[in-house]
């Protein structure tokens, strides 16, 4: 019998790589995102496909209902659904910012709390988390997208041990730069929320950074984090934390051996400001 996965965010880049991927090492597919039309052609790659938004309660029951009573298991939950939302704290509307919270935090931990019971029954699972390099560094204008990643990062790391004792097992999977639709939106939000402020010419800067990294060969597909996603879940001992992609690992282990005065400098130099 195979194993089941539901994969959110699987409308395109990563959430869909991943899916397709464990769909094809045999896994029980479930792919859900808000644009249910964008995901037309996973059904022939064996992939079942329906829309979820992770910020709205009924739709993440009704989803994790139906896979168990298709299933009547679930063996892995790939939390991939989340944004990038920059711009400066000050002119970024709180709204906003919540919102960022509920996709890339809330929604994650409510669909996490959604299958628990059922693993924990199963004496078996592994949820994975799709947090990023972002969860370790930080940016100017990038303060709110930071924050969801960093409390991710600690969300992750305590519900580790605390399903260990049945289990279950936690993983974090950071990518670096990926091929997505991230650097769009990230960029035209940047902008958007500085146009006519003192942070316009940051802004500027910050959204070239972005279009001249993702147009870089310092960019991976997005095969690369689902490749991580794979070795995770078929791991007889998981590892807490999978970088992924180029220049994930190197980035990572630069944050965790320079003071802070010394990253804050690489970053000034990195981000042009």
């Amino acid at each position: 019998m195979s194993k089941v996965a539901l994969v959110t965010g699987a409308s395109a880049g990563i959430g869909e790589s991943i899916a397709v991927l464990l769909a094809e090492a045999g896994w029980t597919v479930y792919a859900v995102a808000r644009r249910v039309d964008r995901m037309a052609g996973l059904a022939a790659r064996g992939v079942t496909a329906f829309a979820m938004d992770v910020t709205d309660d009924d739709s993440m029951v009704s989803g994790v209902r139906r896979v168990l009573d298709e299933q009547g298991r679930i063996d892995a939950l790939v939390n991939n659904a989340g944004y990038g939302s920059y711009g400066p704290v000050e002119t970024v509307p709180i709204e906003e910012a919540r919102r960022q919270f509920e996709v890339n935090v809330f929604g994650l931990a409510r669909l996490t709390q959604l299958v628990i019971p059922r693993m924990r029954r199963q004496q078996s699972g592994t949820v994975v988390n799709i947090s990023s390099i972002g969860g370790k560094i930080y940016e100017p204008l990038g303060a709110w997208y930071h924050a969801t990643k960093f409390a991710v990062e600690g969300w992750s790391d305590s519900l580790r041990l605390e399903l260990a004792p049945f289990g279950i097992d936690v993983v974090l999977v950071e990518p670096g730069p990926i091929v997505s639709e991230w650097d769009g939106i990230a960029a035209d939000g940047i902008l958007a929320w500085s146009r006519g402020t003192v942070y316009e010419d940051t802004a500027h800067r910050m959204a070239a950074m972005f279009r001249r990294t993702y147009a870089s060969s310092q960019v991976s597909g997005p095969e690369a984090v689902a490749e991580k996603v794979l070795v995770s879940l078929e791991a007889a001992n998981p590892a807490a934390r999978y970088p992924a992609g180029r220049g994930a690992r190197t980035i990572i282990t630069a944050r965790r051996l320079l003071p802070d005065r010394v990253m804050d400098v690489v970053m000034r130099r990195v981000t042009g400001t």
